[in-house]
């Protein structure tokens, strides 16, 4: 009897050893950091990160985030990939002095864990118009409510305060570490150094996720990896600052106008288009002014027509003037991440006149030049007679080395160096240079 039952008591010890040896396994934990504007590259991101953490069957993943705001459309993609992932997502506000502002508070209230670091600050998410122009007081007022309507949403069901979400979207409230964890009910779940003290604390705490199921976190002795943005990423990510979409913009246009005053140069119009179709999807993305853009092309245009019309100057005073105004009100925001510096400006908008009146001159001097083909430019050149020629008579010569049949009005001995005063047809009038 024993002997019969040795096999199956065997299966059934080594059946029970699996399950053992996975939870010998230590816990995945999964961890980004999102520094930057709230825009497509950066949702891809973060929705590409939770993906990775469902494949991965992590135990937890905490995005650090600090951000000053981006679009709502990204935002809402972000929040659906957060409510709809397998695996408990934490948002960590840091490290201190840092802030989650506008798109950035309504993914910490959509995360199953909200945290902040001792120094930081979220909220102030009173929506605006993504292009940076004045919106009529009833769509503003649709605006308003329908973004206060989804955060009221997001906090009911994460079990957060209510009234002061609501009151972060329609009177831009924001709010620091302590008011948010003192608020009753709070607006986030606990104050951490770090990540790995919010992971210290959240080990055997019980997370209620979206859909109302509740998961115990055991995170004792974790797998820390790290997701990175791709390298293409962090070059989108990149371009889609106000910084370096202004850069682009200008290089951009100053590109093409060299290409117009060179047709056939070839590189500075494949350049600009490149910077130019970067620096368009950078202001898809940002709060633009159009009255600013529009300025600064006026900018480049007065400095164009300087080469054309004498203007002695003010042409060119104004397109310098334009393009410096133009700068100042291409982002229309109040936040001071999604605004170009007088740092920046004025040495852009001086290196790019420097730039264009050089080229203007070098234009101007080159339609002062003499010709120095065809007719045009064989007057008042020398050659060589190569024949004598009589008052009036005519004989050969040696010019731009070819021979022609030339006249004169004075005697010309051969080997005498003559200059070229007209032409008519294939003779030319010579005298003695």
């Amino acid at each position: 009897m024993l002997t019969r039952l040795a096999p199956s008591l065997a299966l059934l010890l080594l059946a029970g050893s699996v399950p053992l040896a996975a939870q010998s396994s230590p816990p995945i934990v999964e961890t980004a950091t999102v520094d930057a504007i709230i825009q497509p590259v950066t949702s891809d991101f973060m929705r590409s990160a939770i993906a990775k953490a469902d494949a991965d069957r992590a135990a937890l993943i905490v995005f650090t985030l600090h951000t000053p705001g981006g679009l709502l459309d990204a935002t809402r993609d972000i929040n659906n990939a957060i409510i709809s992932a397998k695996t408990p997502v934490a948002v960590f506000v840091g490290p201190a002095g840092y802030r989650a502002a506008s798109a950035g508070f309504l993914i910490t209230i959509a995360a199953d864990i909200a945290a902040m670091a001792p120094g930081t600050h979220i909220g102030a998410a009173h929506p605006v118009n993504g292009n940076g122009e004045s919106v009529d007081p009833v769509m503003a007022k649709k605006m308003v409510a329908d973004a206060a309507a989804y955060a009221r949403t997001l906090a009911t069901q994460r079990h957060r305060n209510v009234q002061l979400v609501e009151q972060a979207v329609t009177e831009s409230r924001a709010y620091t570490e302590q008011e948010a964890i003192a608020a009753s009910p709070p607006l986030i779940d606990l104050i951490a150094k770090d990540v790995p003290d919010l992971i210290r604390q959240l080990d055997g705490r019980t997370v209620r996720r979206f859909n109302g199921e509740t998961v115990t976190l055991q995170l004792a002795s974790p797998e820390l990896r790290t997701i990175e943005m791709t390298v293409p990423e962090r070059i989108l990510s990149a371009i889609a600052h106000p910084q370096i979409a202004y850069l682009l913009l200008t290089l951009g246009t100053l590109g093409l106008t060299i290409e117009l005053w060179n047709p056939g140069a070839i590189l500075p119009g494949v350049a600009g288009g490149i910077c130019l179709l970067l620096a368009f999807f950078a202001l898809q993305v940002l709060p633009v002014s159009y009255s600013g853009l529009l300025l600064i092309l006026l900018g480049f245009a007065l400095l164009i027509l300087e080469v054309k019309i004498a203007s002695h100057g003010l042409l060119a005073v104004g397109g310098i003037t334009s393009l410096f105004f133009g700068s100042l009100m291409l982002f229309d925001s109040p936040l001071p991440e999604m605004q170009i510096g007088l740092q920046v400006i004025i040495p852009v908008t001086v290196a790019l006149s420097g730039l264009v009146l050089f080229f203007v001159g070098l234009a101007v001097r080159s339609q002062r030049r003499p010709a120095v083909t065809g007719e045009s430019g064989m007057l008042n050149t020398t050659g060589e007679a190569m024949t004598s020629i009589a008052p009036g008579g005519v004989g050969r010569v040696s010019a731009h080395g070819e021979i022609w049949t030339a006249t004169a009005d004075e005697p010309v001995n051969a080997g005498d160096r003559v200059m070229i005063t007209a032409i008519k047809g294939l003779l030319l009038t010579v005298k003695r240079a």
